[in-house]
């Protein structure tokens, strides 16, 4: 599933290609994904410009002159810049036209994306209310994971994963982080100590910074906007590698089901 990283790296290459551009109307080529499409969604759209192309957690937000499309791409689905001209293939459910001749398409395989539209504060949409902070914004700090973790015992990798916590820290990015700042994925969250705290939240701002500019991770059929794989995946240090030798103390990395989740771990160096 696309994470923050790879839906960032979406965004900045939407922006880039689409903003300012006006709207010609949509094309649906199903009824819905795992929400219905948004009736009438062609006229919504004709003779809307498109502003901005935002980001809030794993959503992109399309804000035109009338209102915002809120699109997600759920499991598998990716979007792409084409020309109109350009026959729709296999999974292509939704294409967004544009006057200038180029299309914004939506291939979604296993349809469990969404696209939907608000003329409210999409912040305020009931999918975005309850999300926790950015990890880039001031209010995610080290003293806020020690403040919310005070006598809780879930395990420390599904904490930092809850999107009520925090956004963005999926499954790759919290071993990752977990891995450098030497905390075991199973540590129970209220055991752990204020200062280990400071420096995960460094840590996740650093890995997902460095996601990011890599372009995300390349895991099935994630590509960017333009089709292009991201390269996180070459410098993973363990997710994905049990059996391999620790790059920091060279024992063999592990890998444990906790929370219901793979996680990869260095039973040496993490603790």
């Amino acid at each position: 599933m696309p994470e923050l990283p790879e839906v960032e790296t979406v965004r900045r290459g939407l922006a880039s290609r689409l903003e300012g551009k006006t709207f010609l109307g949509a094309v649906s080529r199903v009824a819905g994904l795992r929400l219905p499409v948004p009736a009438g969604l062609h006229d919504l759209l004709a003779g809307q410009r498109l502003h901005a192309v935002e980001r809030r957690a794993k959503y992109l937000l399309l804000r035109c002159d009338g209102g915002t499309l809120i699109l997600h791409l759920g499991m598998s689905g990716y979007l792409r810049v084409v020309d109109r001209d350009l026959p729709p293939g296999r999974h292509d459910h939704l294409d967004l036209l544009f006057d200038d001749g180029q299309v914004l398409r939506f291939n979604d395989a296993r349809r469990f994306g969404l696209l939907l539209w608000t003329t409210a504060d999409p912040q305020e949409h009931p999918l975005l209310v309850g999300l926790g902070p950015e990890p880039f914004a001031g209010a995610f700090t080290g003293d806020y994971l020690h403040e919310r973790a005070r006598g809780r015992t879930v395990p420390v990798k599904a904490f930092i994963m809850d999107q009520r916590l925090v956004v963005g820290v999926g499954n790759i990015y919290a071993n990752e982080a977990l891995f450098l700042s030497g905390i075991h994925p199973a540590r129970a969250t209220g055991r752990i100590s204020r200062d280990r705290y400071l420096r995960l939240a460094d840590i996740i701002r650093t890995v997902l910074a460095e996601a990011i500019a890599a372009g995300g991770t390349t895991l099935r059929d994630f590509s960017d906007s333009d089709g292009k794989p991201g390269y996180f995946a070459l410098s993973l240090r363990v997710y994905g590698r049990e059996g391999e030798p620790c790059p920091r103390c060279g024992h063999t990395l592990r890998q444990e089901r906790i929370g219901g989740r793979s996680s990869f771990f260095c039973s040496r160096c993490q603790h």
